[in-house]
Order: structure tokens, then C-alpha cells, then sequence
């Protein structure tokens, strides 16, 4: 069976990206997608994948996602694929002519649901008017375009309740996966990690002021930002006058991450209310506790004083965490590490795999076995 994933575009990559990539190979499939990063993509290891782009979006606001939109909605691959996957905020546009689809669907686009109001304000004045036209006239036809899914896959209970809340939808959870066989520890070094795109609904100016009043604990921010998006200026921000305990690295690659992990003291990550979180998991193979907000996907796969703490989203709280769990961050080890095994990458691709099949099967065509 020959599959295609369109997916958004490839630039910084997150945990999102080596996902979709990790699955297009284990699954030998295609991916479709928009802009992409050839030296991200080389530095997470994933040259082997075949990859198409439709063309470059417009790297702009706003006018980058209408015509991330267009491109999508008004390509065809029909006839060479015998099954379509769907993953991101706007590949789904590309629904009405690919089927038969499903959407593994990391959230609703939250720039036009749960955080809108959150963009809305970061925008100025005579912005914000035309923000809101874009927002009411993209979310309308977005919601049509989904109305040519014809399953959905949520990476997270927490997403799960989203879809079921912006659109009425039902679907099914099957959670993100790892190879937990790429990540050890090596020691409990003296600098903590968090890795995450330069976005700010991860909140990282939350982590750069906490750190700010603990001079000594480092801290490790791994992550980029995408040109022509909205992260531009956010980035450009929170990397000026930073503290001397804190360094942002960038984009760095697989090895170099798995490393850090590997040597780091403990894991933090603040996102507000995070789809999934596939950082926590990447910590707890390491056998390095985590600390994070207690909101989200977080809920689902860090368990509290067991392979770390779950704290309200302020400084203090994290302030006081970093401070316990610096004390003996080794007494999480043994844990954290059992706990990974319930994501491991393996349970992911057999359930993905499954339920390929199994929609393949109710379309009553004849399967091949190319998986």
C-alpha cells in the first residue's frame, strides 16, 4: 500500500516533525509538504525520507497560512497513492480530493480556537481588526475542509476533548511515541534542559525569568524559530539580555540533543496547555526527572513525585521545584525510565499501522502488503 503524509512544513524541527518523518519511514511512506529545512532535516537524521514540497509559502503573517491553505487545497495526488494521512494545522485542506484519509491531529488549530484571544492581544491595534477578519473568514472555510476528514487520530486525551468541543467530532487517542532505545544517562550534570520551538505559547520567558533569580542553576534552552511566522518576533525578544546562567543553543542535532539529555540534571518544560508534550518523554528515557506546568498533555504522561513534579504556571512554583528536585535528582531514575517504556515508538507505528489497515479495509479496496 503506498501512503502519503502531507504535512505543513518542515522547518524547525519539534517533536512533531520527527514523529510524522519517524512514521513516513517506518510506514515507507511519502511526505508532502510546503517549505522545508534541508539542513534540519539532515541534522535529525531523516535524509532517507522521501520528501515533496508543493512550493514555498509566503513568509508573512497571516499570508503565510492562507497560502500554506492554498497550496494544499488545490493540490492532487489522486491516483498515486493508495491512502492519505493528514497531520499539523492546515495539510487537512488538501481532504477533499485525497482520500481515503485520516487526520493524526496534534490540536484544532488553537490560533483560532483555545488561544485566540492569546494572539488577538499580542497584536496591535489596527492589526488586531484585520487579525480578527482573517481568523472569522479561515476558521470557517478550515472547518468545511474538515468536514472531508474521514477519521481522526488525537495525539492526547487532551486534544481528544478539543476536537470533540470546536467540532463536534469523535475520535481516537493514540499517543506520540519514541525510540527510547537512542536515549541513556550518562551522569546528573549541573545545568538543566529544555528543549522546544521559540514559540511563545511554550512560555519560555517564564523559564528565563525563574532561572533569572537562581544564578546558580544553568539552564539549556535547545529550539528555533520559523521564519515568517508569528515566532519571529517572539524569538527576537527573549533572546535579548539574557542572563549569564542561561544559553540558548538553537537548532542542534539528534546526537547533540540526545547528549544534553544524557548529561543534563532535570528537564523543564511550560507550555500553556500543551497538545502532547513529546520533550517529557525524550527526558524520562534519559532516566532525568521533569518539571512541568500542570496543564495539558503534561497530565497524561509525567507522573507527580514520581518521575518529577507538576507545578502551577509561576515563578515561584517553579523556582521551589528546581530547588527540590536539584537536591537528588537522581532518585528519579528508575522510574522515569519505566515510565518511557509506555510511549515507546513500537507501540506507536503498531497502532498507527493498525488502524491504516483497518480503514483500508472498510473502503473495500485490496491491501498490499507495503507497510
Amino acid at each position: 500500500m503506498k501512503i502519503a503524509i502531507f504535512h505543513d512544513w518542515i522547518g524547525a524541527i519539534g517533536g512533531g516533525e520527527k514523529l510524522i518523518l519517524t512514521l513516513a519511514r517506518e510506514i515507507h511512506a511519502d511526505v508532502i509538504t510546503t517549505d522545508m529545512n534541508v539542513e534540519s532535516i539532515r541534522k535529525m537524521g531523516f535524509e532517507d525520507v522521501n520528501i515533496i514540497s508543493l512550493g514555498r509559502t509566503i513568509k508573512l503573517p497571516v499570508l503565510k497560512q492562507l497560502s500554506l491553505s492554498f497550496l494544499f487545497a488545490f493540490c492532487d495526488f489522486t491516483g498515486k497513492y493508495d491512502f492519505f494521512i493528514f497531520s499539523n494545522n492546515f495539510s487537512y485542506f488538501a481532504a477533499r480530493r485525497h482520500k481515503p484519509n485520516l487526520w493524526y491531529c496534534f490540536s484544532p488549530p488553537r490560533i483560532f480556537y483555545d488561544l485566540y484571544t492569546v494572539f488577538e492581544q499580542k497584536e496591535p491595534l489596527i492589526r488586531r481588526q484585520f487579525f480578527k477578519a482573517w481568523v472569522a473568514v479561515h476558521r470557517s472555510v478550515s472547518r468545511k475542509f474538515v468536514d472531508h476528514v474521514e477519521s481522526i487520530v488525537a495525539i492526547s486525551e487532551n486534544v481528544q476533548k478539543r476536537i470533540q468541543k470546536f467540532y463536534s467530532l469523535d475520535s481516537i487517542v493514540v499517543y506520540p511515541g519514541i525510540d527510547i532505545s537512542k536515549y541513556r544517562c550518562d551522569k546528573y550534570g549541573d545545568f538543566w534542559l529544555s528543549v522546544n520551538r521559540l514559540y511563545p505559547e511554550k512560555r519560555i520567558e517564564l523559564q528565563i525569568n525563574s532561572f533569572r533569580q537562581m544564578p546558580d542553576e544553568k539552564l539549556i534552552i535547545v529550539g528555533d524559530f520559523t521564519k515568517g511566522d508569528y515566532s519571529e518576533g517572539y524569538a527576537s525578544l527573549i533572546l535579548k539580555d539574557l542572563p549569564d546562567n542561561i544559553k540558548i543553543v538553537g537548532s542542534i542535532s539528534e546526537s547533540e540533543l540526545i547528549y544534553l539529555y544524557a548529561t543534563c540534571k532535570g528537564h523543564i518544560t511550560t507550555a500553556l496547555d500543551e497538545d502532547f508534550g513529546m520533550t517529557p518523554v525524550e527526558a524520562m528515557a534519559s532516566g532525568k526527572p521533569v518539571l512541568a506546568v500542570r496543564e495539558g498533555g503534561y497530565l497524561e504522561t509525567v507522573v507527580d513525585g514520581v518521575t518529577g513534579m507538576l507545578v502551577e504556571s509561576n515563578e515561584e512554583a517553579i523556582i521551589n521545584a528546581i530547588k527540590l528536585i536539584s537536591r537528588n535528582p537522581e532518585k528519579y531514575k528508575n522510574e522515569c525510565m519505566d515510565r518511557a517504556k509506555d510511549f515507546d515508538m513500537t507501540i506507536f507505528i503498531k497502532k498507527m499501522k493498525d488502524i491504516i489497515i483497518s480503514l483500508k479495509s472498510n473502503n473495500n479496496n485490496n491491501i498490499e502488503d507495503g507497510m
